[in-house]
């Protein structure tokens, strides 16, 4: 069993690469990683739910790089694990590997790749959206799906703070032909969650 249509993302340059949302098992991340022949060099999340971080610690201390969450998010790691139970996927150990603080900005991401942390609160309490400017790209984690919004009903969730958060994007006038790429399911355009939203 697994999460539905969980997009997990891995972006490479030359032979170094990160890993968005890295869910499922590490020893299948580690397989790809070989048989690509990349070196991992971090792994980001857009928020602490199991579906988007399950194999994110285990890779991590794997492959001695370091992992990216916001700090509010971290309660969640353990919180997660009877769900992946029902996945039966490996629980999270209790001495996981703790993540990285998670904060709003720009960073480099590998040498020639830089990205903005857009915090985006609402479906968790620390979620966050990665856009990349110069490929104009959006990875929006579970906070906007391409028919939809994130759900509100887990630890940390609130609608009112999704919906300001949705706002605050918006308000940002992404291009509109940015290629939107959603924690689940189908990806969209820019223009067409701008519709959504209008």
């Amino acid at each position: 069993m697994s999460p539905e249509n969980t997009n997990s993302l891995l972006v490479s340059s030359g032979g170094d690469c990160v890993i968005f949302d890295a869910w499922g098992r590490a020893d299948d991340w580690t397989k790809v990683l070989n048989d690509r022949g990349l070196k991992l060099s971090a792994i980001y999340s857009t928020h602490g739910h199991s579906d988007h971080i399950s194999a994110a610690p285990e890779l991590a201390r794997a492959h001695n790089v370091p992992w990216f969450l916001n700090a509010s998010d971290v309660p969640l790691v353990l919180w997660g694990n009877q769900i992946l139970d029902f996945w039966e996927l490996p629980r999270i150990a209790d001495d996981f590997v703790k993540p990285n603080d998670l904060r709003a900005g720009r960073v480099k991401i590998l040498d020639d790749i830089e990205m903005e942390i857009i915090a985006s609160p609402g479906h968790s309490l620390g979620g966050v959206m990665f856009y990349f400017p110069e490929y104009k790209i959006l990875l929006t984690g579970d906070t906007i799906f391409h028919d939809g919004v994130g759900r509100t009903d887990l630890p940390g969730g609130d609608e009112k703070t999704l919906r300001e958060s949705i706002t605050n994007l918006m308000v940002r006038n992404l291009p509109d032909d940015t290629y939107v790429v959603h924690g689940h399911g189908a990806d969209s355009m820019m223009r067409d969650i701008k519709a959504q939203f209008r």
